[in-house]
């Protein structure tokens, strides 16, 4: 009798600790280490993932490498006359400037074509560069595209109002948290002209 209690406590006990570690198993399993990114890869993964680099010596679960949703490039276009439903994108933050939607605002706010009568249609301009941790331009924009044909004088004009634009907002007030992300990083712009030219009234008739 007492070797049969014996057993069935025994069992009782086996049985607990089964399930507790299960329910352990289960909400290691429903951890998710990186909430903000896709679920790890696995061959046998049916949905989108991100990948990561584990090691043997890790311990735990292993936290993918999370590519975000800008490149090694920060790269923004900017218009000359952008359209209403964009025209709050062109408002310069009136705080610090703490993400990147609020960085390309201020670049966006920045430019100041140039005048009509130095300008071109449709012309299109990009330059590189980069900010330190305070919000000051390292070295001037470096030009990485123009559009074909145009003049060399269109060009200049079009190039001094890049820099004097980015020399009139620099440096910009940067969060200490985004100074540091976007430091010596390198950001494109692309500027387009979309303006309509007026034209040159036409020579008076004899």
């Amino acid at each position: 009798m007492l070797r049969r209690v014996t057993f069935i406590i025994l069992f009782a006990l086996a049985a607990v600790i089964i399930t507790s570690a299960a329910s352990l198993a289960g909400s290691l399993r429903d951890l998710n280490p990186t909430p903000f990114s896709h679920s790890p890869c696995s061959v046998l993964g049916g949905g989108p993932c991100t990948p990561y680099f584990c090691s043997t010596f890790n311990h735990g679960p292993c936290i993918p490498e999370i590519y975000y949703p800008y490149g090694e490039n920060l790269q923004v276009t900017v218009l000359s006359k952008p359209d209403d439903k964009d025209a709050p994108k062109y408002i310069k933050p009136d705080h610090d400037l703490d993400t990147i939607r609020d960085l390309f605002a201020a670049l966006r706010a920045c430019w100041t074509p140039p005048p009509e009568k130095e300008a071109q249609a449709d012309m299109q301009m990009s330059v590189k560069f980069s900010f330190n941790r305070d919000g000051g331009l390292i070295a001037p924009p470096q030009l990485t595209y123009f559009t074909p044909g145009v003049s060399a004088q269109i060009r200049k004009a079009y190039l001094g109002a890049i820099n004097a634009s980015l020399e009139n907002c620099a440096p910009l007030s940067l969060s200490k948290g985004l100074g540091g992300a976007i430091a010596g990083r390198p950001i494109m712009i692309r500027f387009v002209d979309n303006r309509r030219l007026k034209l040159d009234s036409p020579p008076p008739q004899p």
